[in-house]
């Protein structure tokens, strides 16, 4: 199928909401006749669709709200539910991404946005705690970090051991070894922040709806664009562009654009009995793979893997974290934080990455339905970009911005090499 110009998609989109506007019209003259002939209730139609309430959705309808599109949120259970990849408590917020500098200026324009929320929030959603990484020099990450940090005139700064045993004394710090820290970095809480934007937007008219969709297909559309999407309940909501972030559930929704392109791991996280005080001033810490927090509004000392697990279904898997999980936790802060290795354990939780071959993001248009947005795989490192991705998809919607790399589905393998940390 040939596609359309941009002034054919433009002359089909105003024919198609004429229609709409001429079906909702028949269809109030019909009740008001009382023919039953006719579904008495309307289509629901919208500017945009969004399929999805987790980080990567809820930004998205708020930048499409802001911008006056009419926008509907579509979630299977609902925003940042407990089986979500949003779903968690806590979620790390820094800059650093050695030589992508995409990520490092997406993460610092969306720390902004994520202190306003934090600022008309009831309670605190970012924590302005910083980030220490703590390595082994040299370390190229660490130096290509720096370069781009500067380049861009993020703060932070450089920690020899001697320093970083001083300022935090919990740590167990060796003699070859440094710190990078990124004061303005920190912690986001996740759930209460899709929560509250949620809230939000709801307040402001925007309409939530409860159900999961059924997949689509390109096969679906109508010249090349898909009409409408519809609910297992079988409702049929109409829009004219619909954007599909369904998380680790994407290759399911989006078959024909993700099958194979999305790897679904299991991540165990371990929360252990340690009171605030006992860490002192200590930030968010990575010392990777492992990475973590002090206790957060009283929530215990987050210590958790970044290996990527096991695969999972994330909608069948068990949750229950295992006893190797915690004894490689333990192993890790005996090593590390040793006054902290026997502290009792107060909580376990089992998320999911939903992962790309590479570990950059997936935001493109689907490859067979020209008014279809999908945006996914954040690899475990996406929320915090939250706002930033849901700028670019509004401009993607609008015709003011185009898919870029290192983003595209095409450049998506069916095997792992996972490059961005």
């Amino acid at each position: 199928m040939k596609k359309r110009s941009r002034q054919q998609s433009a002359q089909w989109r105003s024919s198609r909401r004429e229609l709409l506007r001429s079906l909702g019209a028949l269809a109030v003259a019909t009740v008001a006749s009382g023919c039953t002939t006719f579904a008495a209730a309307p289509r629901r139609s919208y500017d945009v669709v969004v399929v999805g309430a987790g980080v990567f959705g809820i930004w998205t309808a708020y930048k499409l709200h802001m911008a006056g599109r009419r926008v509907a949120v579509i979630d299977a259970v609902g925003p940042a539910h407990s089986g979500a990849s949003s779903g968690g408590e806590s979620r790390v917020t820094r800059c650093g991404y050695g030589e992508k500098e995409i990520y490092s200026e997406w993460a610092w324009r969306s720390i902004g946005e994520w202190q306003a929320l934090s600022a008309r929030s009831g309670l605190p959603i970012f924590h302005p705690m910083g980030v220490l990484w703590v390595h082994t020099q040299p370390s190229e990450l660490v130096q290509a970090s720096a370069r781009v940090l500067s380049r861009k005139n993020i703060p932070f700064t450089l920690l020899a051991a001697d320093e970083l045993r001083r300022r935090y004394p919990v740590m167990r710090v060796g003699s070859d070894e440094a710190g990078f820290l990124e004061p303005a970095a920190g912690a986001l809480m996740a759930r209460r922040a899709i929560q509250s934007l949620a809230s939000e937007l709801k307040a402001n008219g925007v309409t939530f709806l409860s159900g999961a969709v059924t997949p689509i297909q390109a096969e679906q559309g109508e010249h090349g664009a898909l009409p409408a999407v519809i609910t297992k309940s079988g409702e049929r909501i109409d829009a004219e562009q619909f954007v599909f972030a369904c998380g680790p559930w994407l290759d399911r929704i989006c078959p024909d654009a993700m099958a194979n392109r999305l790897f679904v791991t299991r991540q165990e996280v371990f929360f252990f009995s340690v009171d605030a005080g006992a860490t002192g001033n200590l930030p968010v810490w990575a010392d990777l793979p492992f990475y973590g927090l002090p206790s957060l509004e009283g929530r215990g000392f987050k210590v958790a893997n970044d290996t990527h697990g096991p695969p999972m279904d994330p909608s069948t898997s068990d949750r229950r974290a295992s006893a190797a999980g915690e004894e490689e936790a333990r192993a890790f802060l005996a090593r590390r934080f040793p006054s902290l290795a026997k502290a009792p354990l107060s909580e376990t939780r089992v998320c999911q990455y939903e992962n790309s071959s590479s570990g950059d993001l997936v935001i493109d248009r689907h490859p067979g339905l020209e008014n279809v947005w999908l945006v996914g795989c954040g690899s475990g490192h996406g929320f915090k970009h939250g706002p930033a991705v849901g700028s670019h998809i509004a401009e993607l919607v609008a015709g003011t911005a185009k898919p870029r790399e290192p983003f595209l589905i095409a450049s998506k393998l069916r095997q792992q090499d996972r490059a961005v940390q």
